[in-house]
């Protein structure tokens, strides 16, 4: 009997392969912290989505510690008969397929299925995505099949445009789409995914799908590094800036290495021949001297690099931000005040549990005066964020925005593409023009830091440093202290290597 849930079916939906490697090759998925920090965020979003409609029942169920359908089940079956208006995480199996649906609210004299997410979408929008409406055409097809009439079908998505006031609205924070004609188109389909899913499952011969548009749907696959094993390092794939779908039409055409990319010549942008032929036959560096000159005479003294550090609550905890909002909680500073003057740091870290938008922003106009050069790099984060601090505290809104207008963006010479080394690998990170541009240098190499290596991991440990002892808050401090005061050093050492090409006679 084949045995579903409504997620591997969604799986069976986005590609086939995925389930049979499951439950096969299991070792073979490789899940990144992006994937990790989705899971985390959905189970939040959706403990809070449980309230929407005021008292419920949550039928979860465990055995010991692991999840006990059958009681789940059981328990729908007796709220359902009670008449319990809501019912969550509500439970259904039909000949081996399993369903749990968020949120099952009695309609009439049927049920609605709520399906919740912690994707975000703007007031107004309609468009559902297909895997979504895939997801709840299953839901739908199991009750049904269990004699369920479904009188509604929804889908349930954070509010991108409500603002927190500190009181959390459940009715403004989530949107609510009926999802009913975008689930027919899908549903039509269910009976034969099932078949499919079926044949696969019961084979252990690993069913033979290539590579394809699905491969980037709706995220990226986990078994990707074993379903492109076959390739060639590097391959059409690692070509920068270059869309999916395009690398899949070159894939498919047989074109997968940089040799056969280049002599097709269906590559035209110069940026991405660059890349594969420094690759290939290069190992100096490409410099474009008049160009860099060009950018290096935009910047002056005093001149200031810039770094923030962020946190991105799923669930907006401060004042005047919204779901996913980028909160900066800690910034770094490195200055000059002049051609040949000592390099200087100040920085700025909030306290873990607090709202450090205040006082970060108070900080950062004492540090930085008006009418000066501030470097920072991909600067429309640090644009963004200085532009929100601005918009939140009138007071100190005509030197943020003074700062904003004198901010200049250090990665254009990479992006324009005046400066290239193979090393970079068509990247233009900051993490990747550093090691290549200094490869030998202990002082510029994020892996030699303690606790935290990057953003990501410095967004994670900043709101558990609230909860820590003071020994190992005071570690915990000093690390991103010390991950942060890299990002512009970081900087600082990029911008004098490109002033001595500039400065080249």
């Amino acid at each position: 009997m084949l045995h579903l849930s409504k997620s591997k079916y969604c799986e069976i939906w986005q590609c086939p392969k995925i389930v049979w490697l499951k439950k096969y090759k299991p070792e073979a998925s490789v899940l990144d912290e992006a994937a990790l920090a989705r899971m985390k965020d959905g189970n939040e979003v959706g403990d809070l989505a449980m309230g929407l409609f005021g008292d419920y029942v949550e039928v979860t169920a465990y055995d010991g510690e692991t999840i006990d359908l059958p009681k789940m089940i059981e328990k729908t079956g007796e709220e359902m008969r009670k008449g319990t208006p809501v019912i969550c995480e509500a439970s259904f199996s039909y000949q081996g397929l399993y369903c749990a649906v968020d949120i099952l609210r009695k309609e009439n004299d049927g049920w609605a299925i709520y399906e919740v997410k912690s994707s975000s979408m703007h007031e107004g929008d309609k468009d559902i995505k297909d895997v979504y409406a895939a997801d709840m055409a299953y839901q739908k097809y199991v009750l049904e099949n269990c004699g369920i009439h479904v009188t509604g079908l929804y889908l349930v998505c954070l509010n991108s445009d409500y603002v927190f006031d500190g009181t959390l609205d459940l009715q403004k924070l989530f949107l609510i789409t009926d999802a009913t004609d975008a689930v027919r188109e899908e549903e039509v389909y269910v009976e034969e995914n099932l078949t499919i899913a079926e044949s696969i499952l019961s084979s252990s011969t690993e069913p033979e799908i290539d590579l394809s548009e699905n491969c980037s749907k709706p995220y990226s696959c986990s078994f990707w590094n074993y379903c492109s094993k076959h390739l060639p390092s590097p391959s059409v794939f690692d070509v920068a800036r270059m869309n999916f779908k395009t690398k899949i039409k070159h894939y498919r055409s047989g074109l997968t290495n940089y040799e056969d990319l280049l002599s097709s010549a269906k590559i035209k942008n110069d940026k991405q021949i660059r890349q594969m032929e420094y690759t290939l036959y290069h190992k100096g560096t490409y410099v474009d001297v008049p160009h860099i000159r060009e950018f290096m005479h935009t910047l002056s003294y005093p001149l200031y690099f810039l770094d923030f550090e962020t946190i991105q609550p799923v669930i907006p905890i401060f004042p005047g931000s919204r779901p996913y909002a980028q909160v900066p909680f800690q910034y770094s500073l490195h200055y000059l005040e002049s051609e040949g003057a000592e390099l200087q740091h100040k920085e700025f870290l909030a306290e873990s549990g607090t709202d450090p938008r205040r006082a970060l922003a108070e900080k950062l106009c004492c540090d930085i005066p008006m009418n000066v050069c501030i470097v920072a790099y991909n600067m429309s984060f640090e644009s963004a964020r200085i532009s929100e601090l601005a918009s939140l505290f009138p007071d100190l809104r005509e030197h943020l925005l003074n700062m904003q207008a004198n901010l200049k963006d250090l990665i254009v010479p990479f992006r324009s593409g005046y400066y290239y080394k193979r090393e970079m690998e068509g990247s233009f990170s900051i993490k990747s023009v550093l090691p290549a541009m200094f490869p030998e240098d202990p002082e510029l190499d994020y892996h030699s830091l303690d606790g935290v290596h990057n953003g990501a991991e410095a967004m994670t440990i900043f709101p558990k440093i609230q909860f820590m002892a003071p020994e190992e808050k005071e570690v915990a401090r000093q690390n991103l202290l010390k991950y942060c005061k890299l990002d512009t050093y970081a900087m600082v050492k990029i911008w004098q290597a490109l002033k001595a090409i500039s400065d080249e006679a």
